[in-house]
């Protein structure tokens, strides 16, 4: 008797975690998740950034798809979900606390993405960090008036619904995994 094919589920190969972080406001409150491999031969880390007054949860499921080739990150933002707030609340604290986060990660090299206002922050991160910060995905980003020129390729997204944000896995990760044009 032949034994029945299984179909493969990428997230039985993703490992999910929550932790918190030391940045310089307090704690960070971080879901992960992070192929099983071992990170030998993982993609650049991705860091999630939430809206305004969101939270990490908004990428639970975000997270399982995108972990099959590299670690990806969600933090809360400084004063968000369980995090630590900053002293002022300001764009400036939170994209430092992002910086502090990849620092106490050793990471060389990030990708960062971010979902409505978290673009802004995602900008922000990667004008003060340029070499830090390799790529950029702005999901229903509000206008970036104002806000520093960055140099990073970026894809900008736009969202019909709340719950389309797990279909654009393929294009996200498509734009993350090309080779770069030098």
């Amino acid at each position: 008797m032949a034994k029945p094919t299984r179909s493969f589920d990428p997230s039985a190969a993703v490992r999910t975690r929550r932790a918190y972080f030391e940045c310089q406001f307090g704690q960070l409150h971080v879901r992960t998740a992070f192929p099983t491999t071992g990170g030998f031969d993982e993609q650049v880390t991705l860091f999630c950034l939430h809206a305004d007054l969101g939270s990490s949860r908004r990428f639970e499921r975000f997270l399982l798809g995108m972990a099959a080739e590299r670690s990806v990150y969600a933090p809360d933002l400084p004063g968000c979900g369980e995090s630590d707030p900053s002293p002022n609340g300001s764009p400036a604290e939170a994209a430092a606390a992002i910086s502090d986060l990849a620092h106490g990660l050793r990471l060389r090299q990030i990708d960062l993405l971010g979902l409505e206002q978290g673009a802004e922050l995602a900008q922000r991160v990667a004008a003060a960090r340029p070499e830090l910060v390799r790529r950029l995905v702005f999901v229903t980003s509000p206008a970036a008036q104002g806000l520093p020129q960055v140099k990073q390729e970026t894809l900008v997204l736009q969202l019909q619904t709340e719950a389309e944000l797990n279909t654009l896995i393929k294009p996200i990760s498509e734009f993350l995994n090309r080779r770069s044009i030098i």
